[in-house]
C-alpha cells in the first residue's frame, strides 16, 4: 500500500468524515449517501479513493457493496505524525529551557 495513497484519501475532509462513521460500523454506500448533501456517485468517487488507499474494504452482499474501515490502513500515517512528534516534543523542550535560562539571569 502506497503512503501517497493514504495521504491523499486524507486530504479531502468529506473522506475524513467517511472514516470517522465506518469507525463506527461497516456501512453501505446508501446508508453513507443519505449523511451527506451530495449525490450517491459523488460518494461512490470518495469511497473508490478510500479502497484505493486500502483504508476501507469492499464486500459484495447480494446487491449491497457493504463498506469496512481498515484501520491498520492508517497506521503508516500514525508513524509519520508520530515521528514528527517527538521532534516537536525536542524543539519545544530545548525552547523552553533557553527562556527559563534567560528569565533566570
Amino acid at each position: 500500500m502506497s503512503a501517497q495513497h493514504v495521504f491523499n484519501a486524507l486530504a479531502d475532509p468529506t473522506r475524513r468524515s467517511v472514516i470517522a462513521m465506518l469507525a463506527n460500523k461497516a456501512m453501505t454506500v446508501n446508508q453513507i449517501s443519505e449523511r451527506f448533501d451530495m449525490s450517491r456517485p459523488a460518494v461512490a468517487k470518495h469511497l473508490k479513493i478510500l479502497q484505493k488507499g486500502k483504508i476501507i474494504s469492499v464486500k459484495t452482499v447480494g446487491r449491497s457493496r457493504i463498506n469496512t474501515l481498515r484501520p491498520e490502513a492508517l497506521k503508516s500515517v500514525a508513524d509519520w505524525v508520530n515521528y514528527y512528534s517527538s521532534f516537536w516534543d525536542e524543539n519545544l523542550m530545548s525552547l523552553k529551557d533557553t527562556i527559563e535560562s534567560k528569565q533566570e539571569k
